[in-house]
């Protein structure tokens, strides 16, 4: 499994994905991505960083925490394989997030990824398994 991405921490980061980029909302998340690449001034290229929010309309600070933690979860499986590089993205979680099955947040934020754009192949997607075989 591949390291964790880097995190967004700051308030005006948060602020500054919100005005500048695009967004997508599925039934579990809402992801936001901007493209770093268009101010060069604002780190590598190369990089990605992901923050988590959830509003207090989700629940209490348990049900956030929990939240919050399986859409890290979900991120760790899914931005460092599959995100274009040089974006920054942040996850809000919604009230369905709660009840949403693991694999359905997972796909659920591959397919934003998709609807907006930043999907990219992992590496060791293109490979055929099945080359040698009978």
């Amino acid at each position: 499994m591949s390291e964790a991405p880097k995190r967004l921490k700051r308030r005006h980061e948060f602020l500054r994905v919100a005005r500048g980029g695009r967004k997508c909302a599925m039934p579990s998340l809402v992801l936001q991505a901007h493209d770093r690449r268009t101010q060069p001034s604002e780190g590598a290229a190369d990089t990605i960083k992901v923050g988590f929010t959830v509003t207090k309309r989700v629940g209490n600070s348990v049900v956030r925490n929990r939240v919050r933690r399986r859409l890290r979860a979900a991120a760790n499986v899914v931005i460092q394989e599959h995100a274009a590089k040089g974006n920054d993205y942040v996850i809000i979680g919604r009230i369905g997030t709660r009840q949403r099955k693991f694999d359905g947040l997972v796909k659920d934020l591959e397919g934003a990824l998709q609807q907006l754009g930043k999907w990219r192949k992992a590496v060791n997607e293109d490979e055929d398994t099945t080359k040698g075989h009978i």
